[in-house]
């Protein structure tokens, strides 16, 4: 193992860079964790262009959790009441390529589905590709990332021609008004936001607005806070639109050369007047008028979002409504301005370059377009037609056909849909009808060990070698400096080694996952996100590096032929790099012209009522990750809180008699749980928050989707996490009390958002 290593924190996909320091060090104590057990020290990489050494407290101690709770050995049962018994790999693999070819022959492909996750390293995510897609012929891959950034990918295809922040870090230092928009960046991207203040701080004439329904840490350091009312983004961007457009600040010479849609888009405005859009998103029209001024009157514009937007029934309109307003004002392809989605996970980016969604080929290729198909088809040596041109599964669809009788084999890898998914008590039902589930994980127990019937352990980040690539599209290289725990492995080894055994033999040849990387990379060749010029040989010795990141040529028609890693010491080398997208204002659309969407806001899919009264919205803690697989196992970072919590308004409390502190059922449609109160003013009335990071494992009754709704945005397929009606129903003595007639002192929030 190394001395040392550089690399990215595995957590959100800001990707700050870390430093990694052996237990022992000459002169030094041994580092131990708070049971006495040597461990790693991470700290922040000063050299890395992302963070410049900064880190969160979770990058920070993420090496107290990489010895602790780990699946160490392949295990499988016969039926989900049985206990688990240990197995050899060849006994576990051999399970699971017989029940392969068993629902391929009696369910065809579409019988199987895999389902990843944004933590794979992209070697990972591109060797399921080519499995499940390539060899298999099912586009029956999805991962969580389309309960996370799918609104946001969706956008910026129909919008620009292609997915791909058009922005970079950079541009927090340099722009003249930050809009953030359903973004807790302060708690979900702590690096970034701190960045963002550090600038204010320096140019006191810079503004920050923070459009969120919650008073957050975010919206303390805002110039300007709106406060909205659930599933009012896209009146209130509609708002701004029609101000800029009433005051004329737009830039006609840009809209007429490089856009289309403006004048439907205008048409769409004129029915948001101002004083109505104030009144429907429960803010001022002073407030509105304001942020309308600072975007009208800065140099530049930045805006930022993250689940707030994508996680909607609506989510793909409300990102490609920020994006209008950047094309209406020019406000992209310069310093400090574009519509920038912040991705939720290390690699998700990765994952979208590699075809990690049911309906992407690698490097930004569509299933739905035959050519795409046809390349790809070709670089992996597959008889045409072999790619399906049918979307696959998306996340949701799995649970549906799993209700249908229409999956004979699920495997889930790296991550833990019995929390993260919409509608708890249906997803767990469905899981309990699949036949075959395969559970590929680090972490021992999830919650989600309880239904598979194989379990593989798998090598995580810092056990194995590979790529990630963050939200500014910089990528890095990943290097293994310690021994995999057990007998786990890496992902892209145990779906290379059940190809090789599926008879697969020639397009899983891998020795490495540098080999894997540097045949991905040329299949991105002449794509938006181009990485031909990369390789781990590169990306070690030159640092992370921003796509696109070409070589003059590189020939799709021989496998063998690629630059292996070694592309600085090829002749008239001369790669090239972009900060930011689209400074020649050319886009990737069929004629070269991003386009304006003209749409109507349709509000939230599940309303208030008499009988469910209040909005409950959900999102993250500083201290804790998605399911807590991992910050669950670290003492500092899990002490904070006790319990998960519910925040009401003093106004809400007072009417349902209920304190801070106590505790209270919460009720939808579809589910219920307990939380303890937390009486706030930092929530708008009518409207509740819960965090979403616990499941039954770390805390009873308190799974905050148990309650949410599975509807999803037509074009992204992304689930509605963000909003659900609600019911609080007060504990007394240990007992829950009815609701009695408290609902009807509730109306005007439904009114408002219908």
């Amino acid at each position: 193992m190394p001395d040392s290593a550089k690399t990215q924190c595995p957590y959100c996909g800001v990707g700050c860079g870390l430093e990694v320091l052996p237990p022992a060090q000459p002169g030094k104590m041994i580092n131990r964790d708070e049971d006495g057990t040597p461990i790693w020290q991470a700290r922040g990489d000063k050299a890395h262009p992302s963070s410049h050494g900064m880190v969160c407290v979770k990058g920070a101690t993420i090496t107290e959790v990489l010895h602790k709770g780990r699946l160490t050995h392949p295990m499988v049962r016969d039926s989900l009441d049985q206990p688990f018994r240990k197995v050899s790999w060849d006994e576990a693999l051999g399970l699971i390529v017989d029940r392969i070819q068993q629902v391929v022959r009696t369910m065809g492909a579409d019988g199987l589905s895999m389902y990843g996750s944004g933590q794979f390293q992209t070697e990972d995510y591109y060797v399921a590709q080519k499995l499940m897609k390539g060899c298999l012929g099912t586009n029956n891959f999805d991962a969580n990332s389309r309960l996370c950034m799918s609104s946001a990918v969706s956008a910026y295809a129909q919008s620009f021609g292609a997915d791909g922040p058009p922005s970079c870090y950079e541009d927090l230092d340099l722009t003249d008004c930050a809009f953030l928009i359903g973004s807790n960046t302060a708690e979900c991207h702590p690096i970034l936001f701190n960045r963002l203040v550090r600038h204010k701080k320096k140019n006191k004439d810079v503004k920050i607005v923070v459009i969120d329904p919650r008073r957050t840490a975010t919206a303390e350091a805002a110039d300007l806070h709106l406060a909205i009312k659930p599933g009012t983004d896209i009146e209130l961007l509609h708002g701004i639109g029609s101000l800029l457009l009433r005051w004329g600040k737009l830039d006609r010479d840009f809209i007429n050369q490089h856009t289309d849609g403006f004048d439907e888009y205008v048409e769409v405005l004129r029915h948001y007047n101002p004083h109505q859009v104030a009144d429907r998103c429960g803010i001022t029209i002073a407030e509105l008028t304001t942020a309308a001024t600072y975007w009208a009157e800065s140099g530049s514009v930045l805006s930022m979002w993250s689940m707030g937007v994508n996680q909607s029934s609506e989510g793909t309109a409300k990102a490609r409504s920020i994006i209008n307003l950047h094309l209406m004002t020019k406000q992209l392809g310069k310093l400090g301005a574009g519509p920038f989605s912040l991705t939720g996970q290390p690699n998700a980016m990765g994952g979208r370059e590699a075809g990690g969604l049911s309906h992407l080929l690698p490097g930004y290729r569509f299933v739905t377009n035959p050519g795409h198909r046809a390349q790809v088809e070709r670089f992996w040596g597959l008889p045409d037609g072999r790619i399906s041109d049918r979307p696959g599964r998306t996340a949701w669809g799995i649970v549906e056909d799993l209700e249908q009788g229409n999956l004979g084999l699920l495997w889930v890898a790296a991550t833990n849909p019995v929390v993260s998914f919409p509608d708890l008590e249906r997803t767990k039902a469905a899981l309990k009808q699949s036949p075959f589930t395969i559970y590929q994980e680090c972490y021992n127990p999830t919650e989600m060990v309880e239904y598979a019937h194989v379990l593989l352990p798998a090598a995580q980040w810092s056990e194995k070698t590979g790529v990630m690539t963050n939200s500014e599209r910089r990528v890095t290289l990943c290097p293994q400096f310690r021994t995999p725990a057990g007998e786990s492995r890496a992902d892209w080894a145990i779906f290379a080694e059940v190809g090789r055994r599926l008879g697969f033999g020639r397009e899983f040849s891998f020795n490495s996952p540098a080999e894997v990387y540097a045949e991905f990379v040329r299949l991105t060749a002449g794509q938006p996100c181009d990485q031909a010029g990369m390789s781990h040989e590169w990306l070690g010795s030159q640092g992370p590096t921003q796509w696109p990141f070409t070589v003059p040529k590189c020939d799709l028609s021989d496998r063998k032929t690629n630059w292996l890693g070694k592309p600085r010491v090829v002749e008239g080398f001369d790669p090239k790099a972009s900060s930011r997208l689209y400074t020649d204002y050319k886009f990737y659309t069929p004629n070269g012209r991003a386009q304006f969407l003209a749409c109507h806001s349709k509000g939230l899919a599940e309303l208030p009522d008499d009988r469910y009264p209040f909005v409950l919205t959900t999102g993250r803690l500083y201290e804790h990750w998605h399911t807590m697989s991992r910050t669950g196992r670290i003492p500092k970072l899990a002490k904070k809180y006790d319990n998960p919590f519910i925040e009401v308004h003093p106004r809400d409390a007072e009417q349902l008699r209920i304190a801070d502190g106590e505790w209270i059922e919460v009720r939808s449609k579809r589910g219920k749980a307990r939380f303890v109160v937390k009486v706030t003013r930092g929530i708008c009335p009518g409207a509740t928050f819960v965090p979403m990071h616990w499941g039954a494992l770390w805390a009873e009754q308190s799974e905050a989707n148990a309650l949410t709704h599975a509807e999803c945005c037509p074009i992204s397929k992304q689930p509605e996490l963000k909003a659900c009606a609600v019911q609080l129903l007060p504990i007394r003595n240990g007992k829950v009390q009815e609701p009695m007639g408290f609902e009807s002192t509730f109306p005007s929030f439904a009114t408002v958002v219908s």
